[in-house]
């Protein structure tokens, strides 16, 4: 009899050993604001609902990458901006975890692209300039080019000095 209550309290034990690394650390995060965090190292910090992430919030990852904004069922959802530790940037609508909408990215390397996104890749009108000032612009689908705009459009490198006659 005493073996079999050592094995259940053990056993109590071990399974709340497993559940204690994934836990609210401060707040509500049934129907609130509140602070969540995983085992592996990520965490949540903004408004839950229904024990999910819905609202306004922080999600952070071990590796460094960050997203910021609007949340749903735990997902990145609306506007937000999510961050690589690469020093890549993504501003713009978000659906299921995915970019979606309108949005830009900015990478660490100086390319820009600015446009439409459909589930995570370049999808509808959008223009990428690179670091160089070559300009890819026109009709995106699944991350490719695939019509180009026909109207040419240049940046300028450097902003042109005006003169001011006294």
């Amino acid at each position: 009899m005493k073996k079999a209550i050592a094995i259940i309290v053990f056993g109590l034990l071990w399974c709340n050993v497993g559940f204690a690394e994934e836990k609210c650390i401060e707040g509500d995060c049934i129907n609130g604001y509140g602070t969540y965090t995983w085992a592996n190292g990520e965490k949540y910090v903004g408004n839950h609902k229904d024990g999910k992430g819905n609202g306004q919030g922080t999600f952070t990852w071990p590796s460094g990458d960050k997203y910021v904004g609007e949340h749903k069922d735990d997902k990145a959802h609306g506007q937000g901006t999510y961050r690589w530790a690469n020093g890549d940037k993504y501003v713009g609508n978000h659906k299921d975890g995915k970019q979606h909408g309108q949005g830009t990215e900015t990478y660490a390397s100086g390319n820009k692209y600015v446009g439409e996104h459909k589930d995570g890749k370049r999808h509808g009108q959008g223009t990428e300039t690179y670091a160089d000032g070559r300009i890819n612009n026109g009709i995106w689908k699944n991350n490719k080019l695939v019509e180009r705009n026909a109207i040419k459009t240049q940046i300028a490198k450097t902003e042109p000095s005006q003169t001011q006659e006294v």
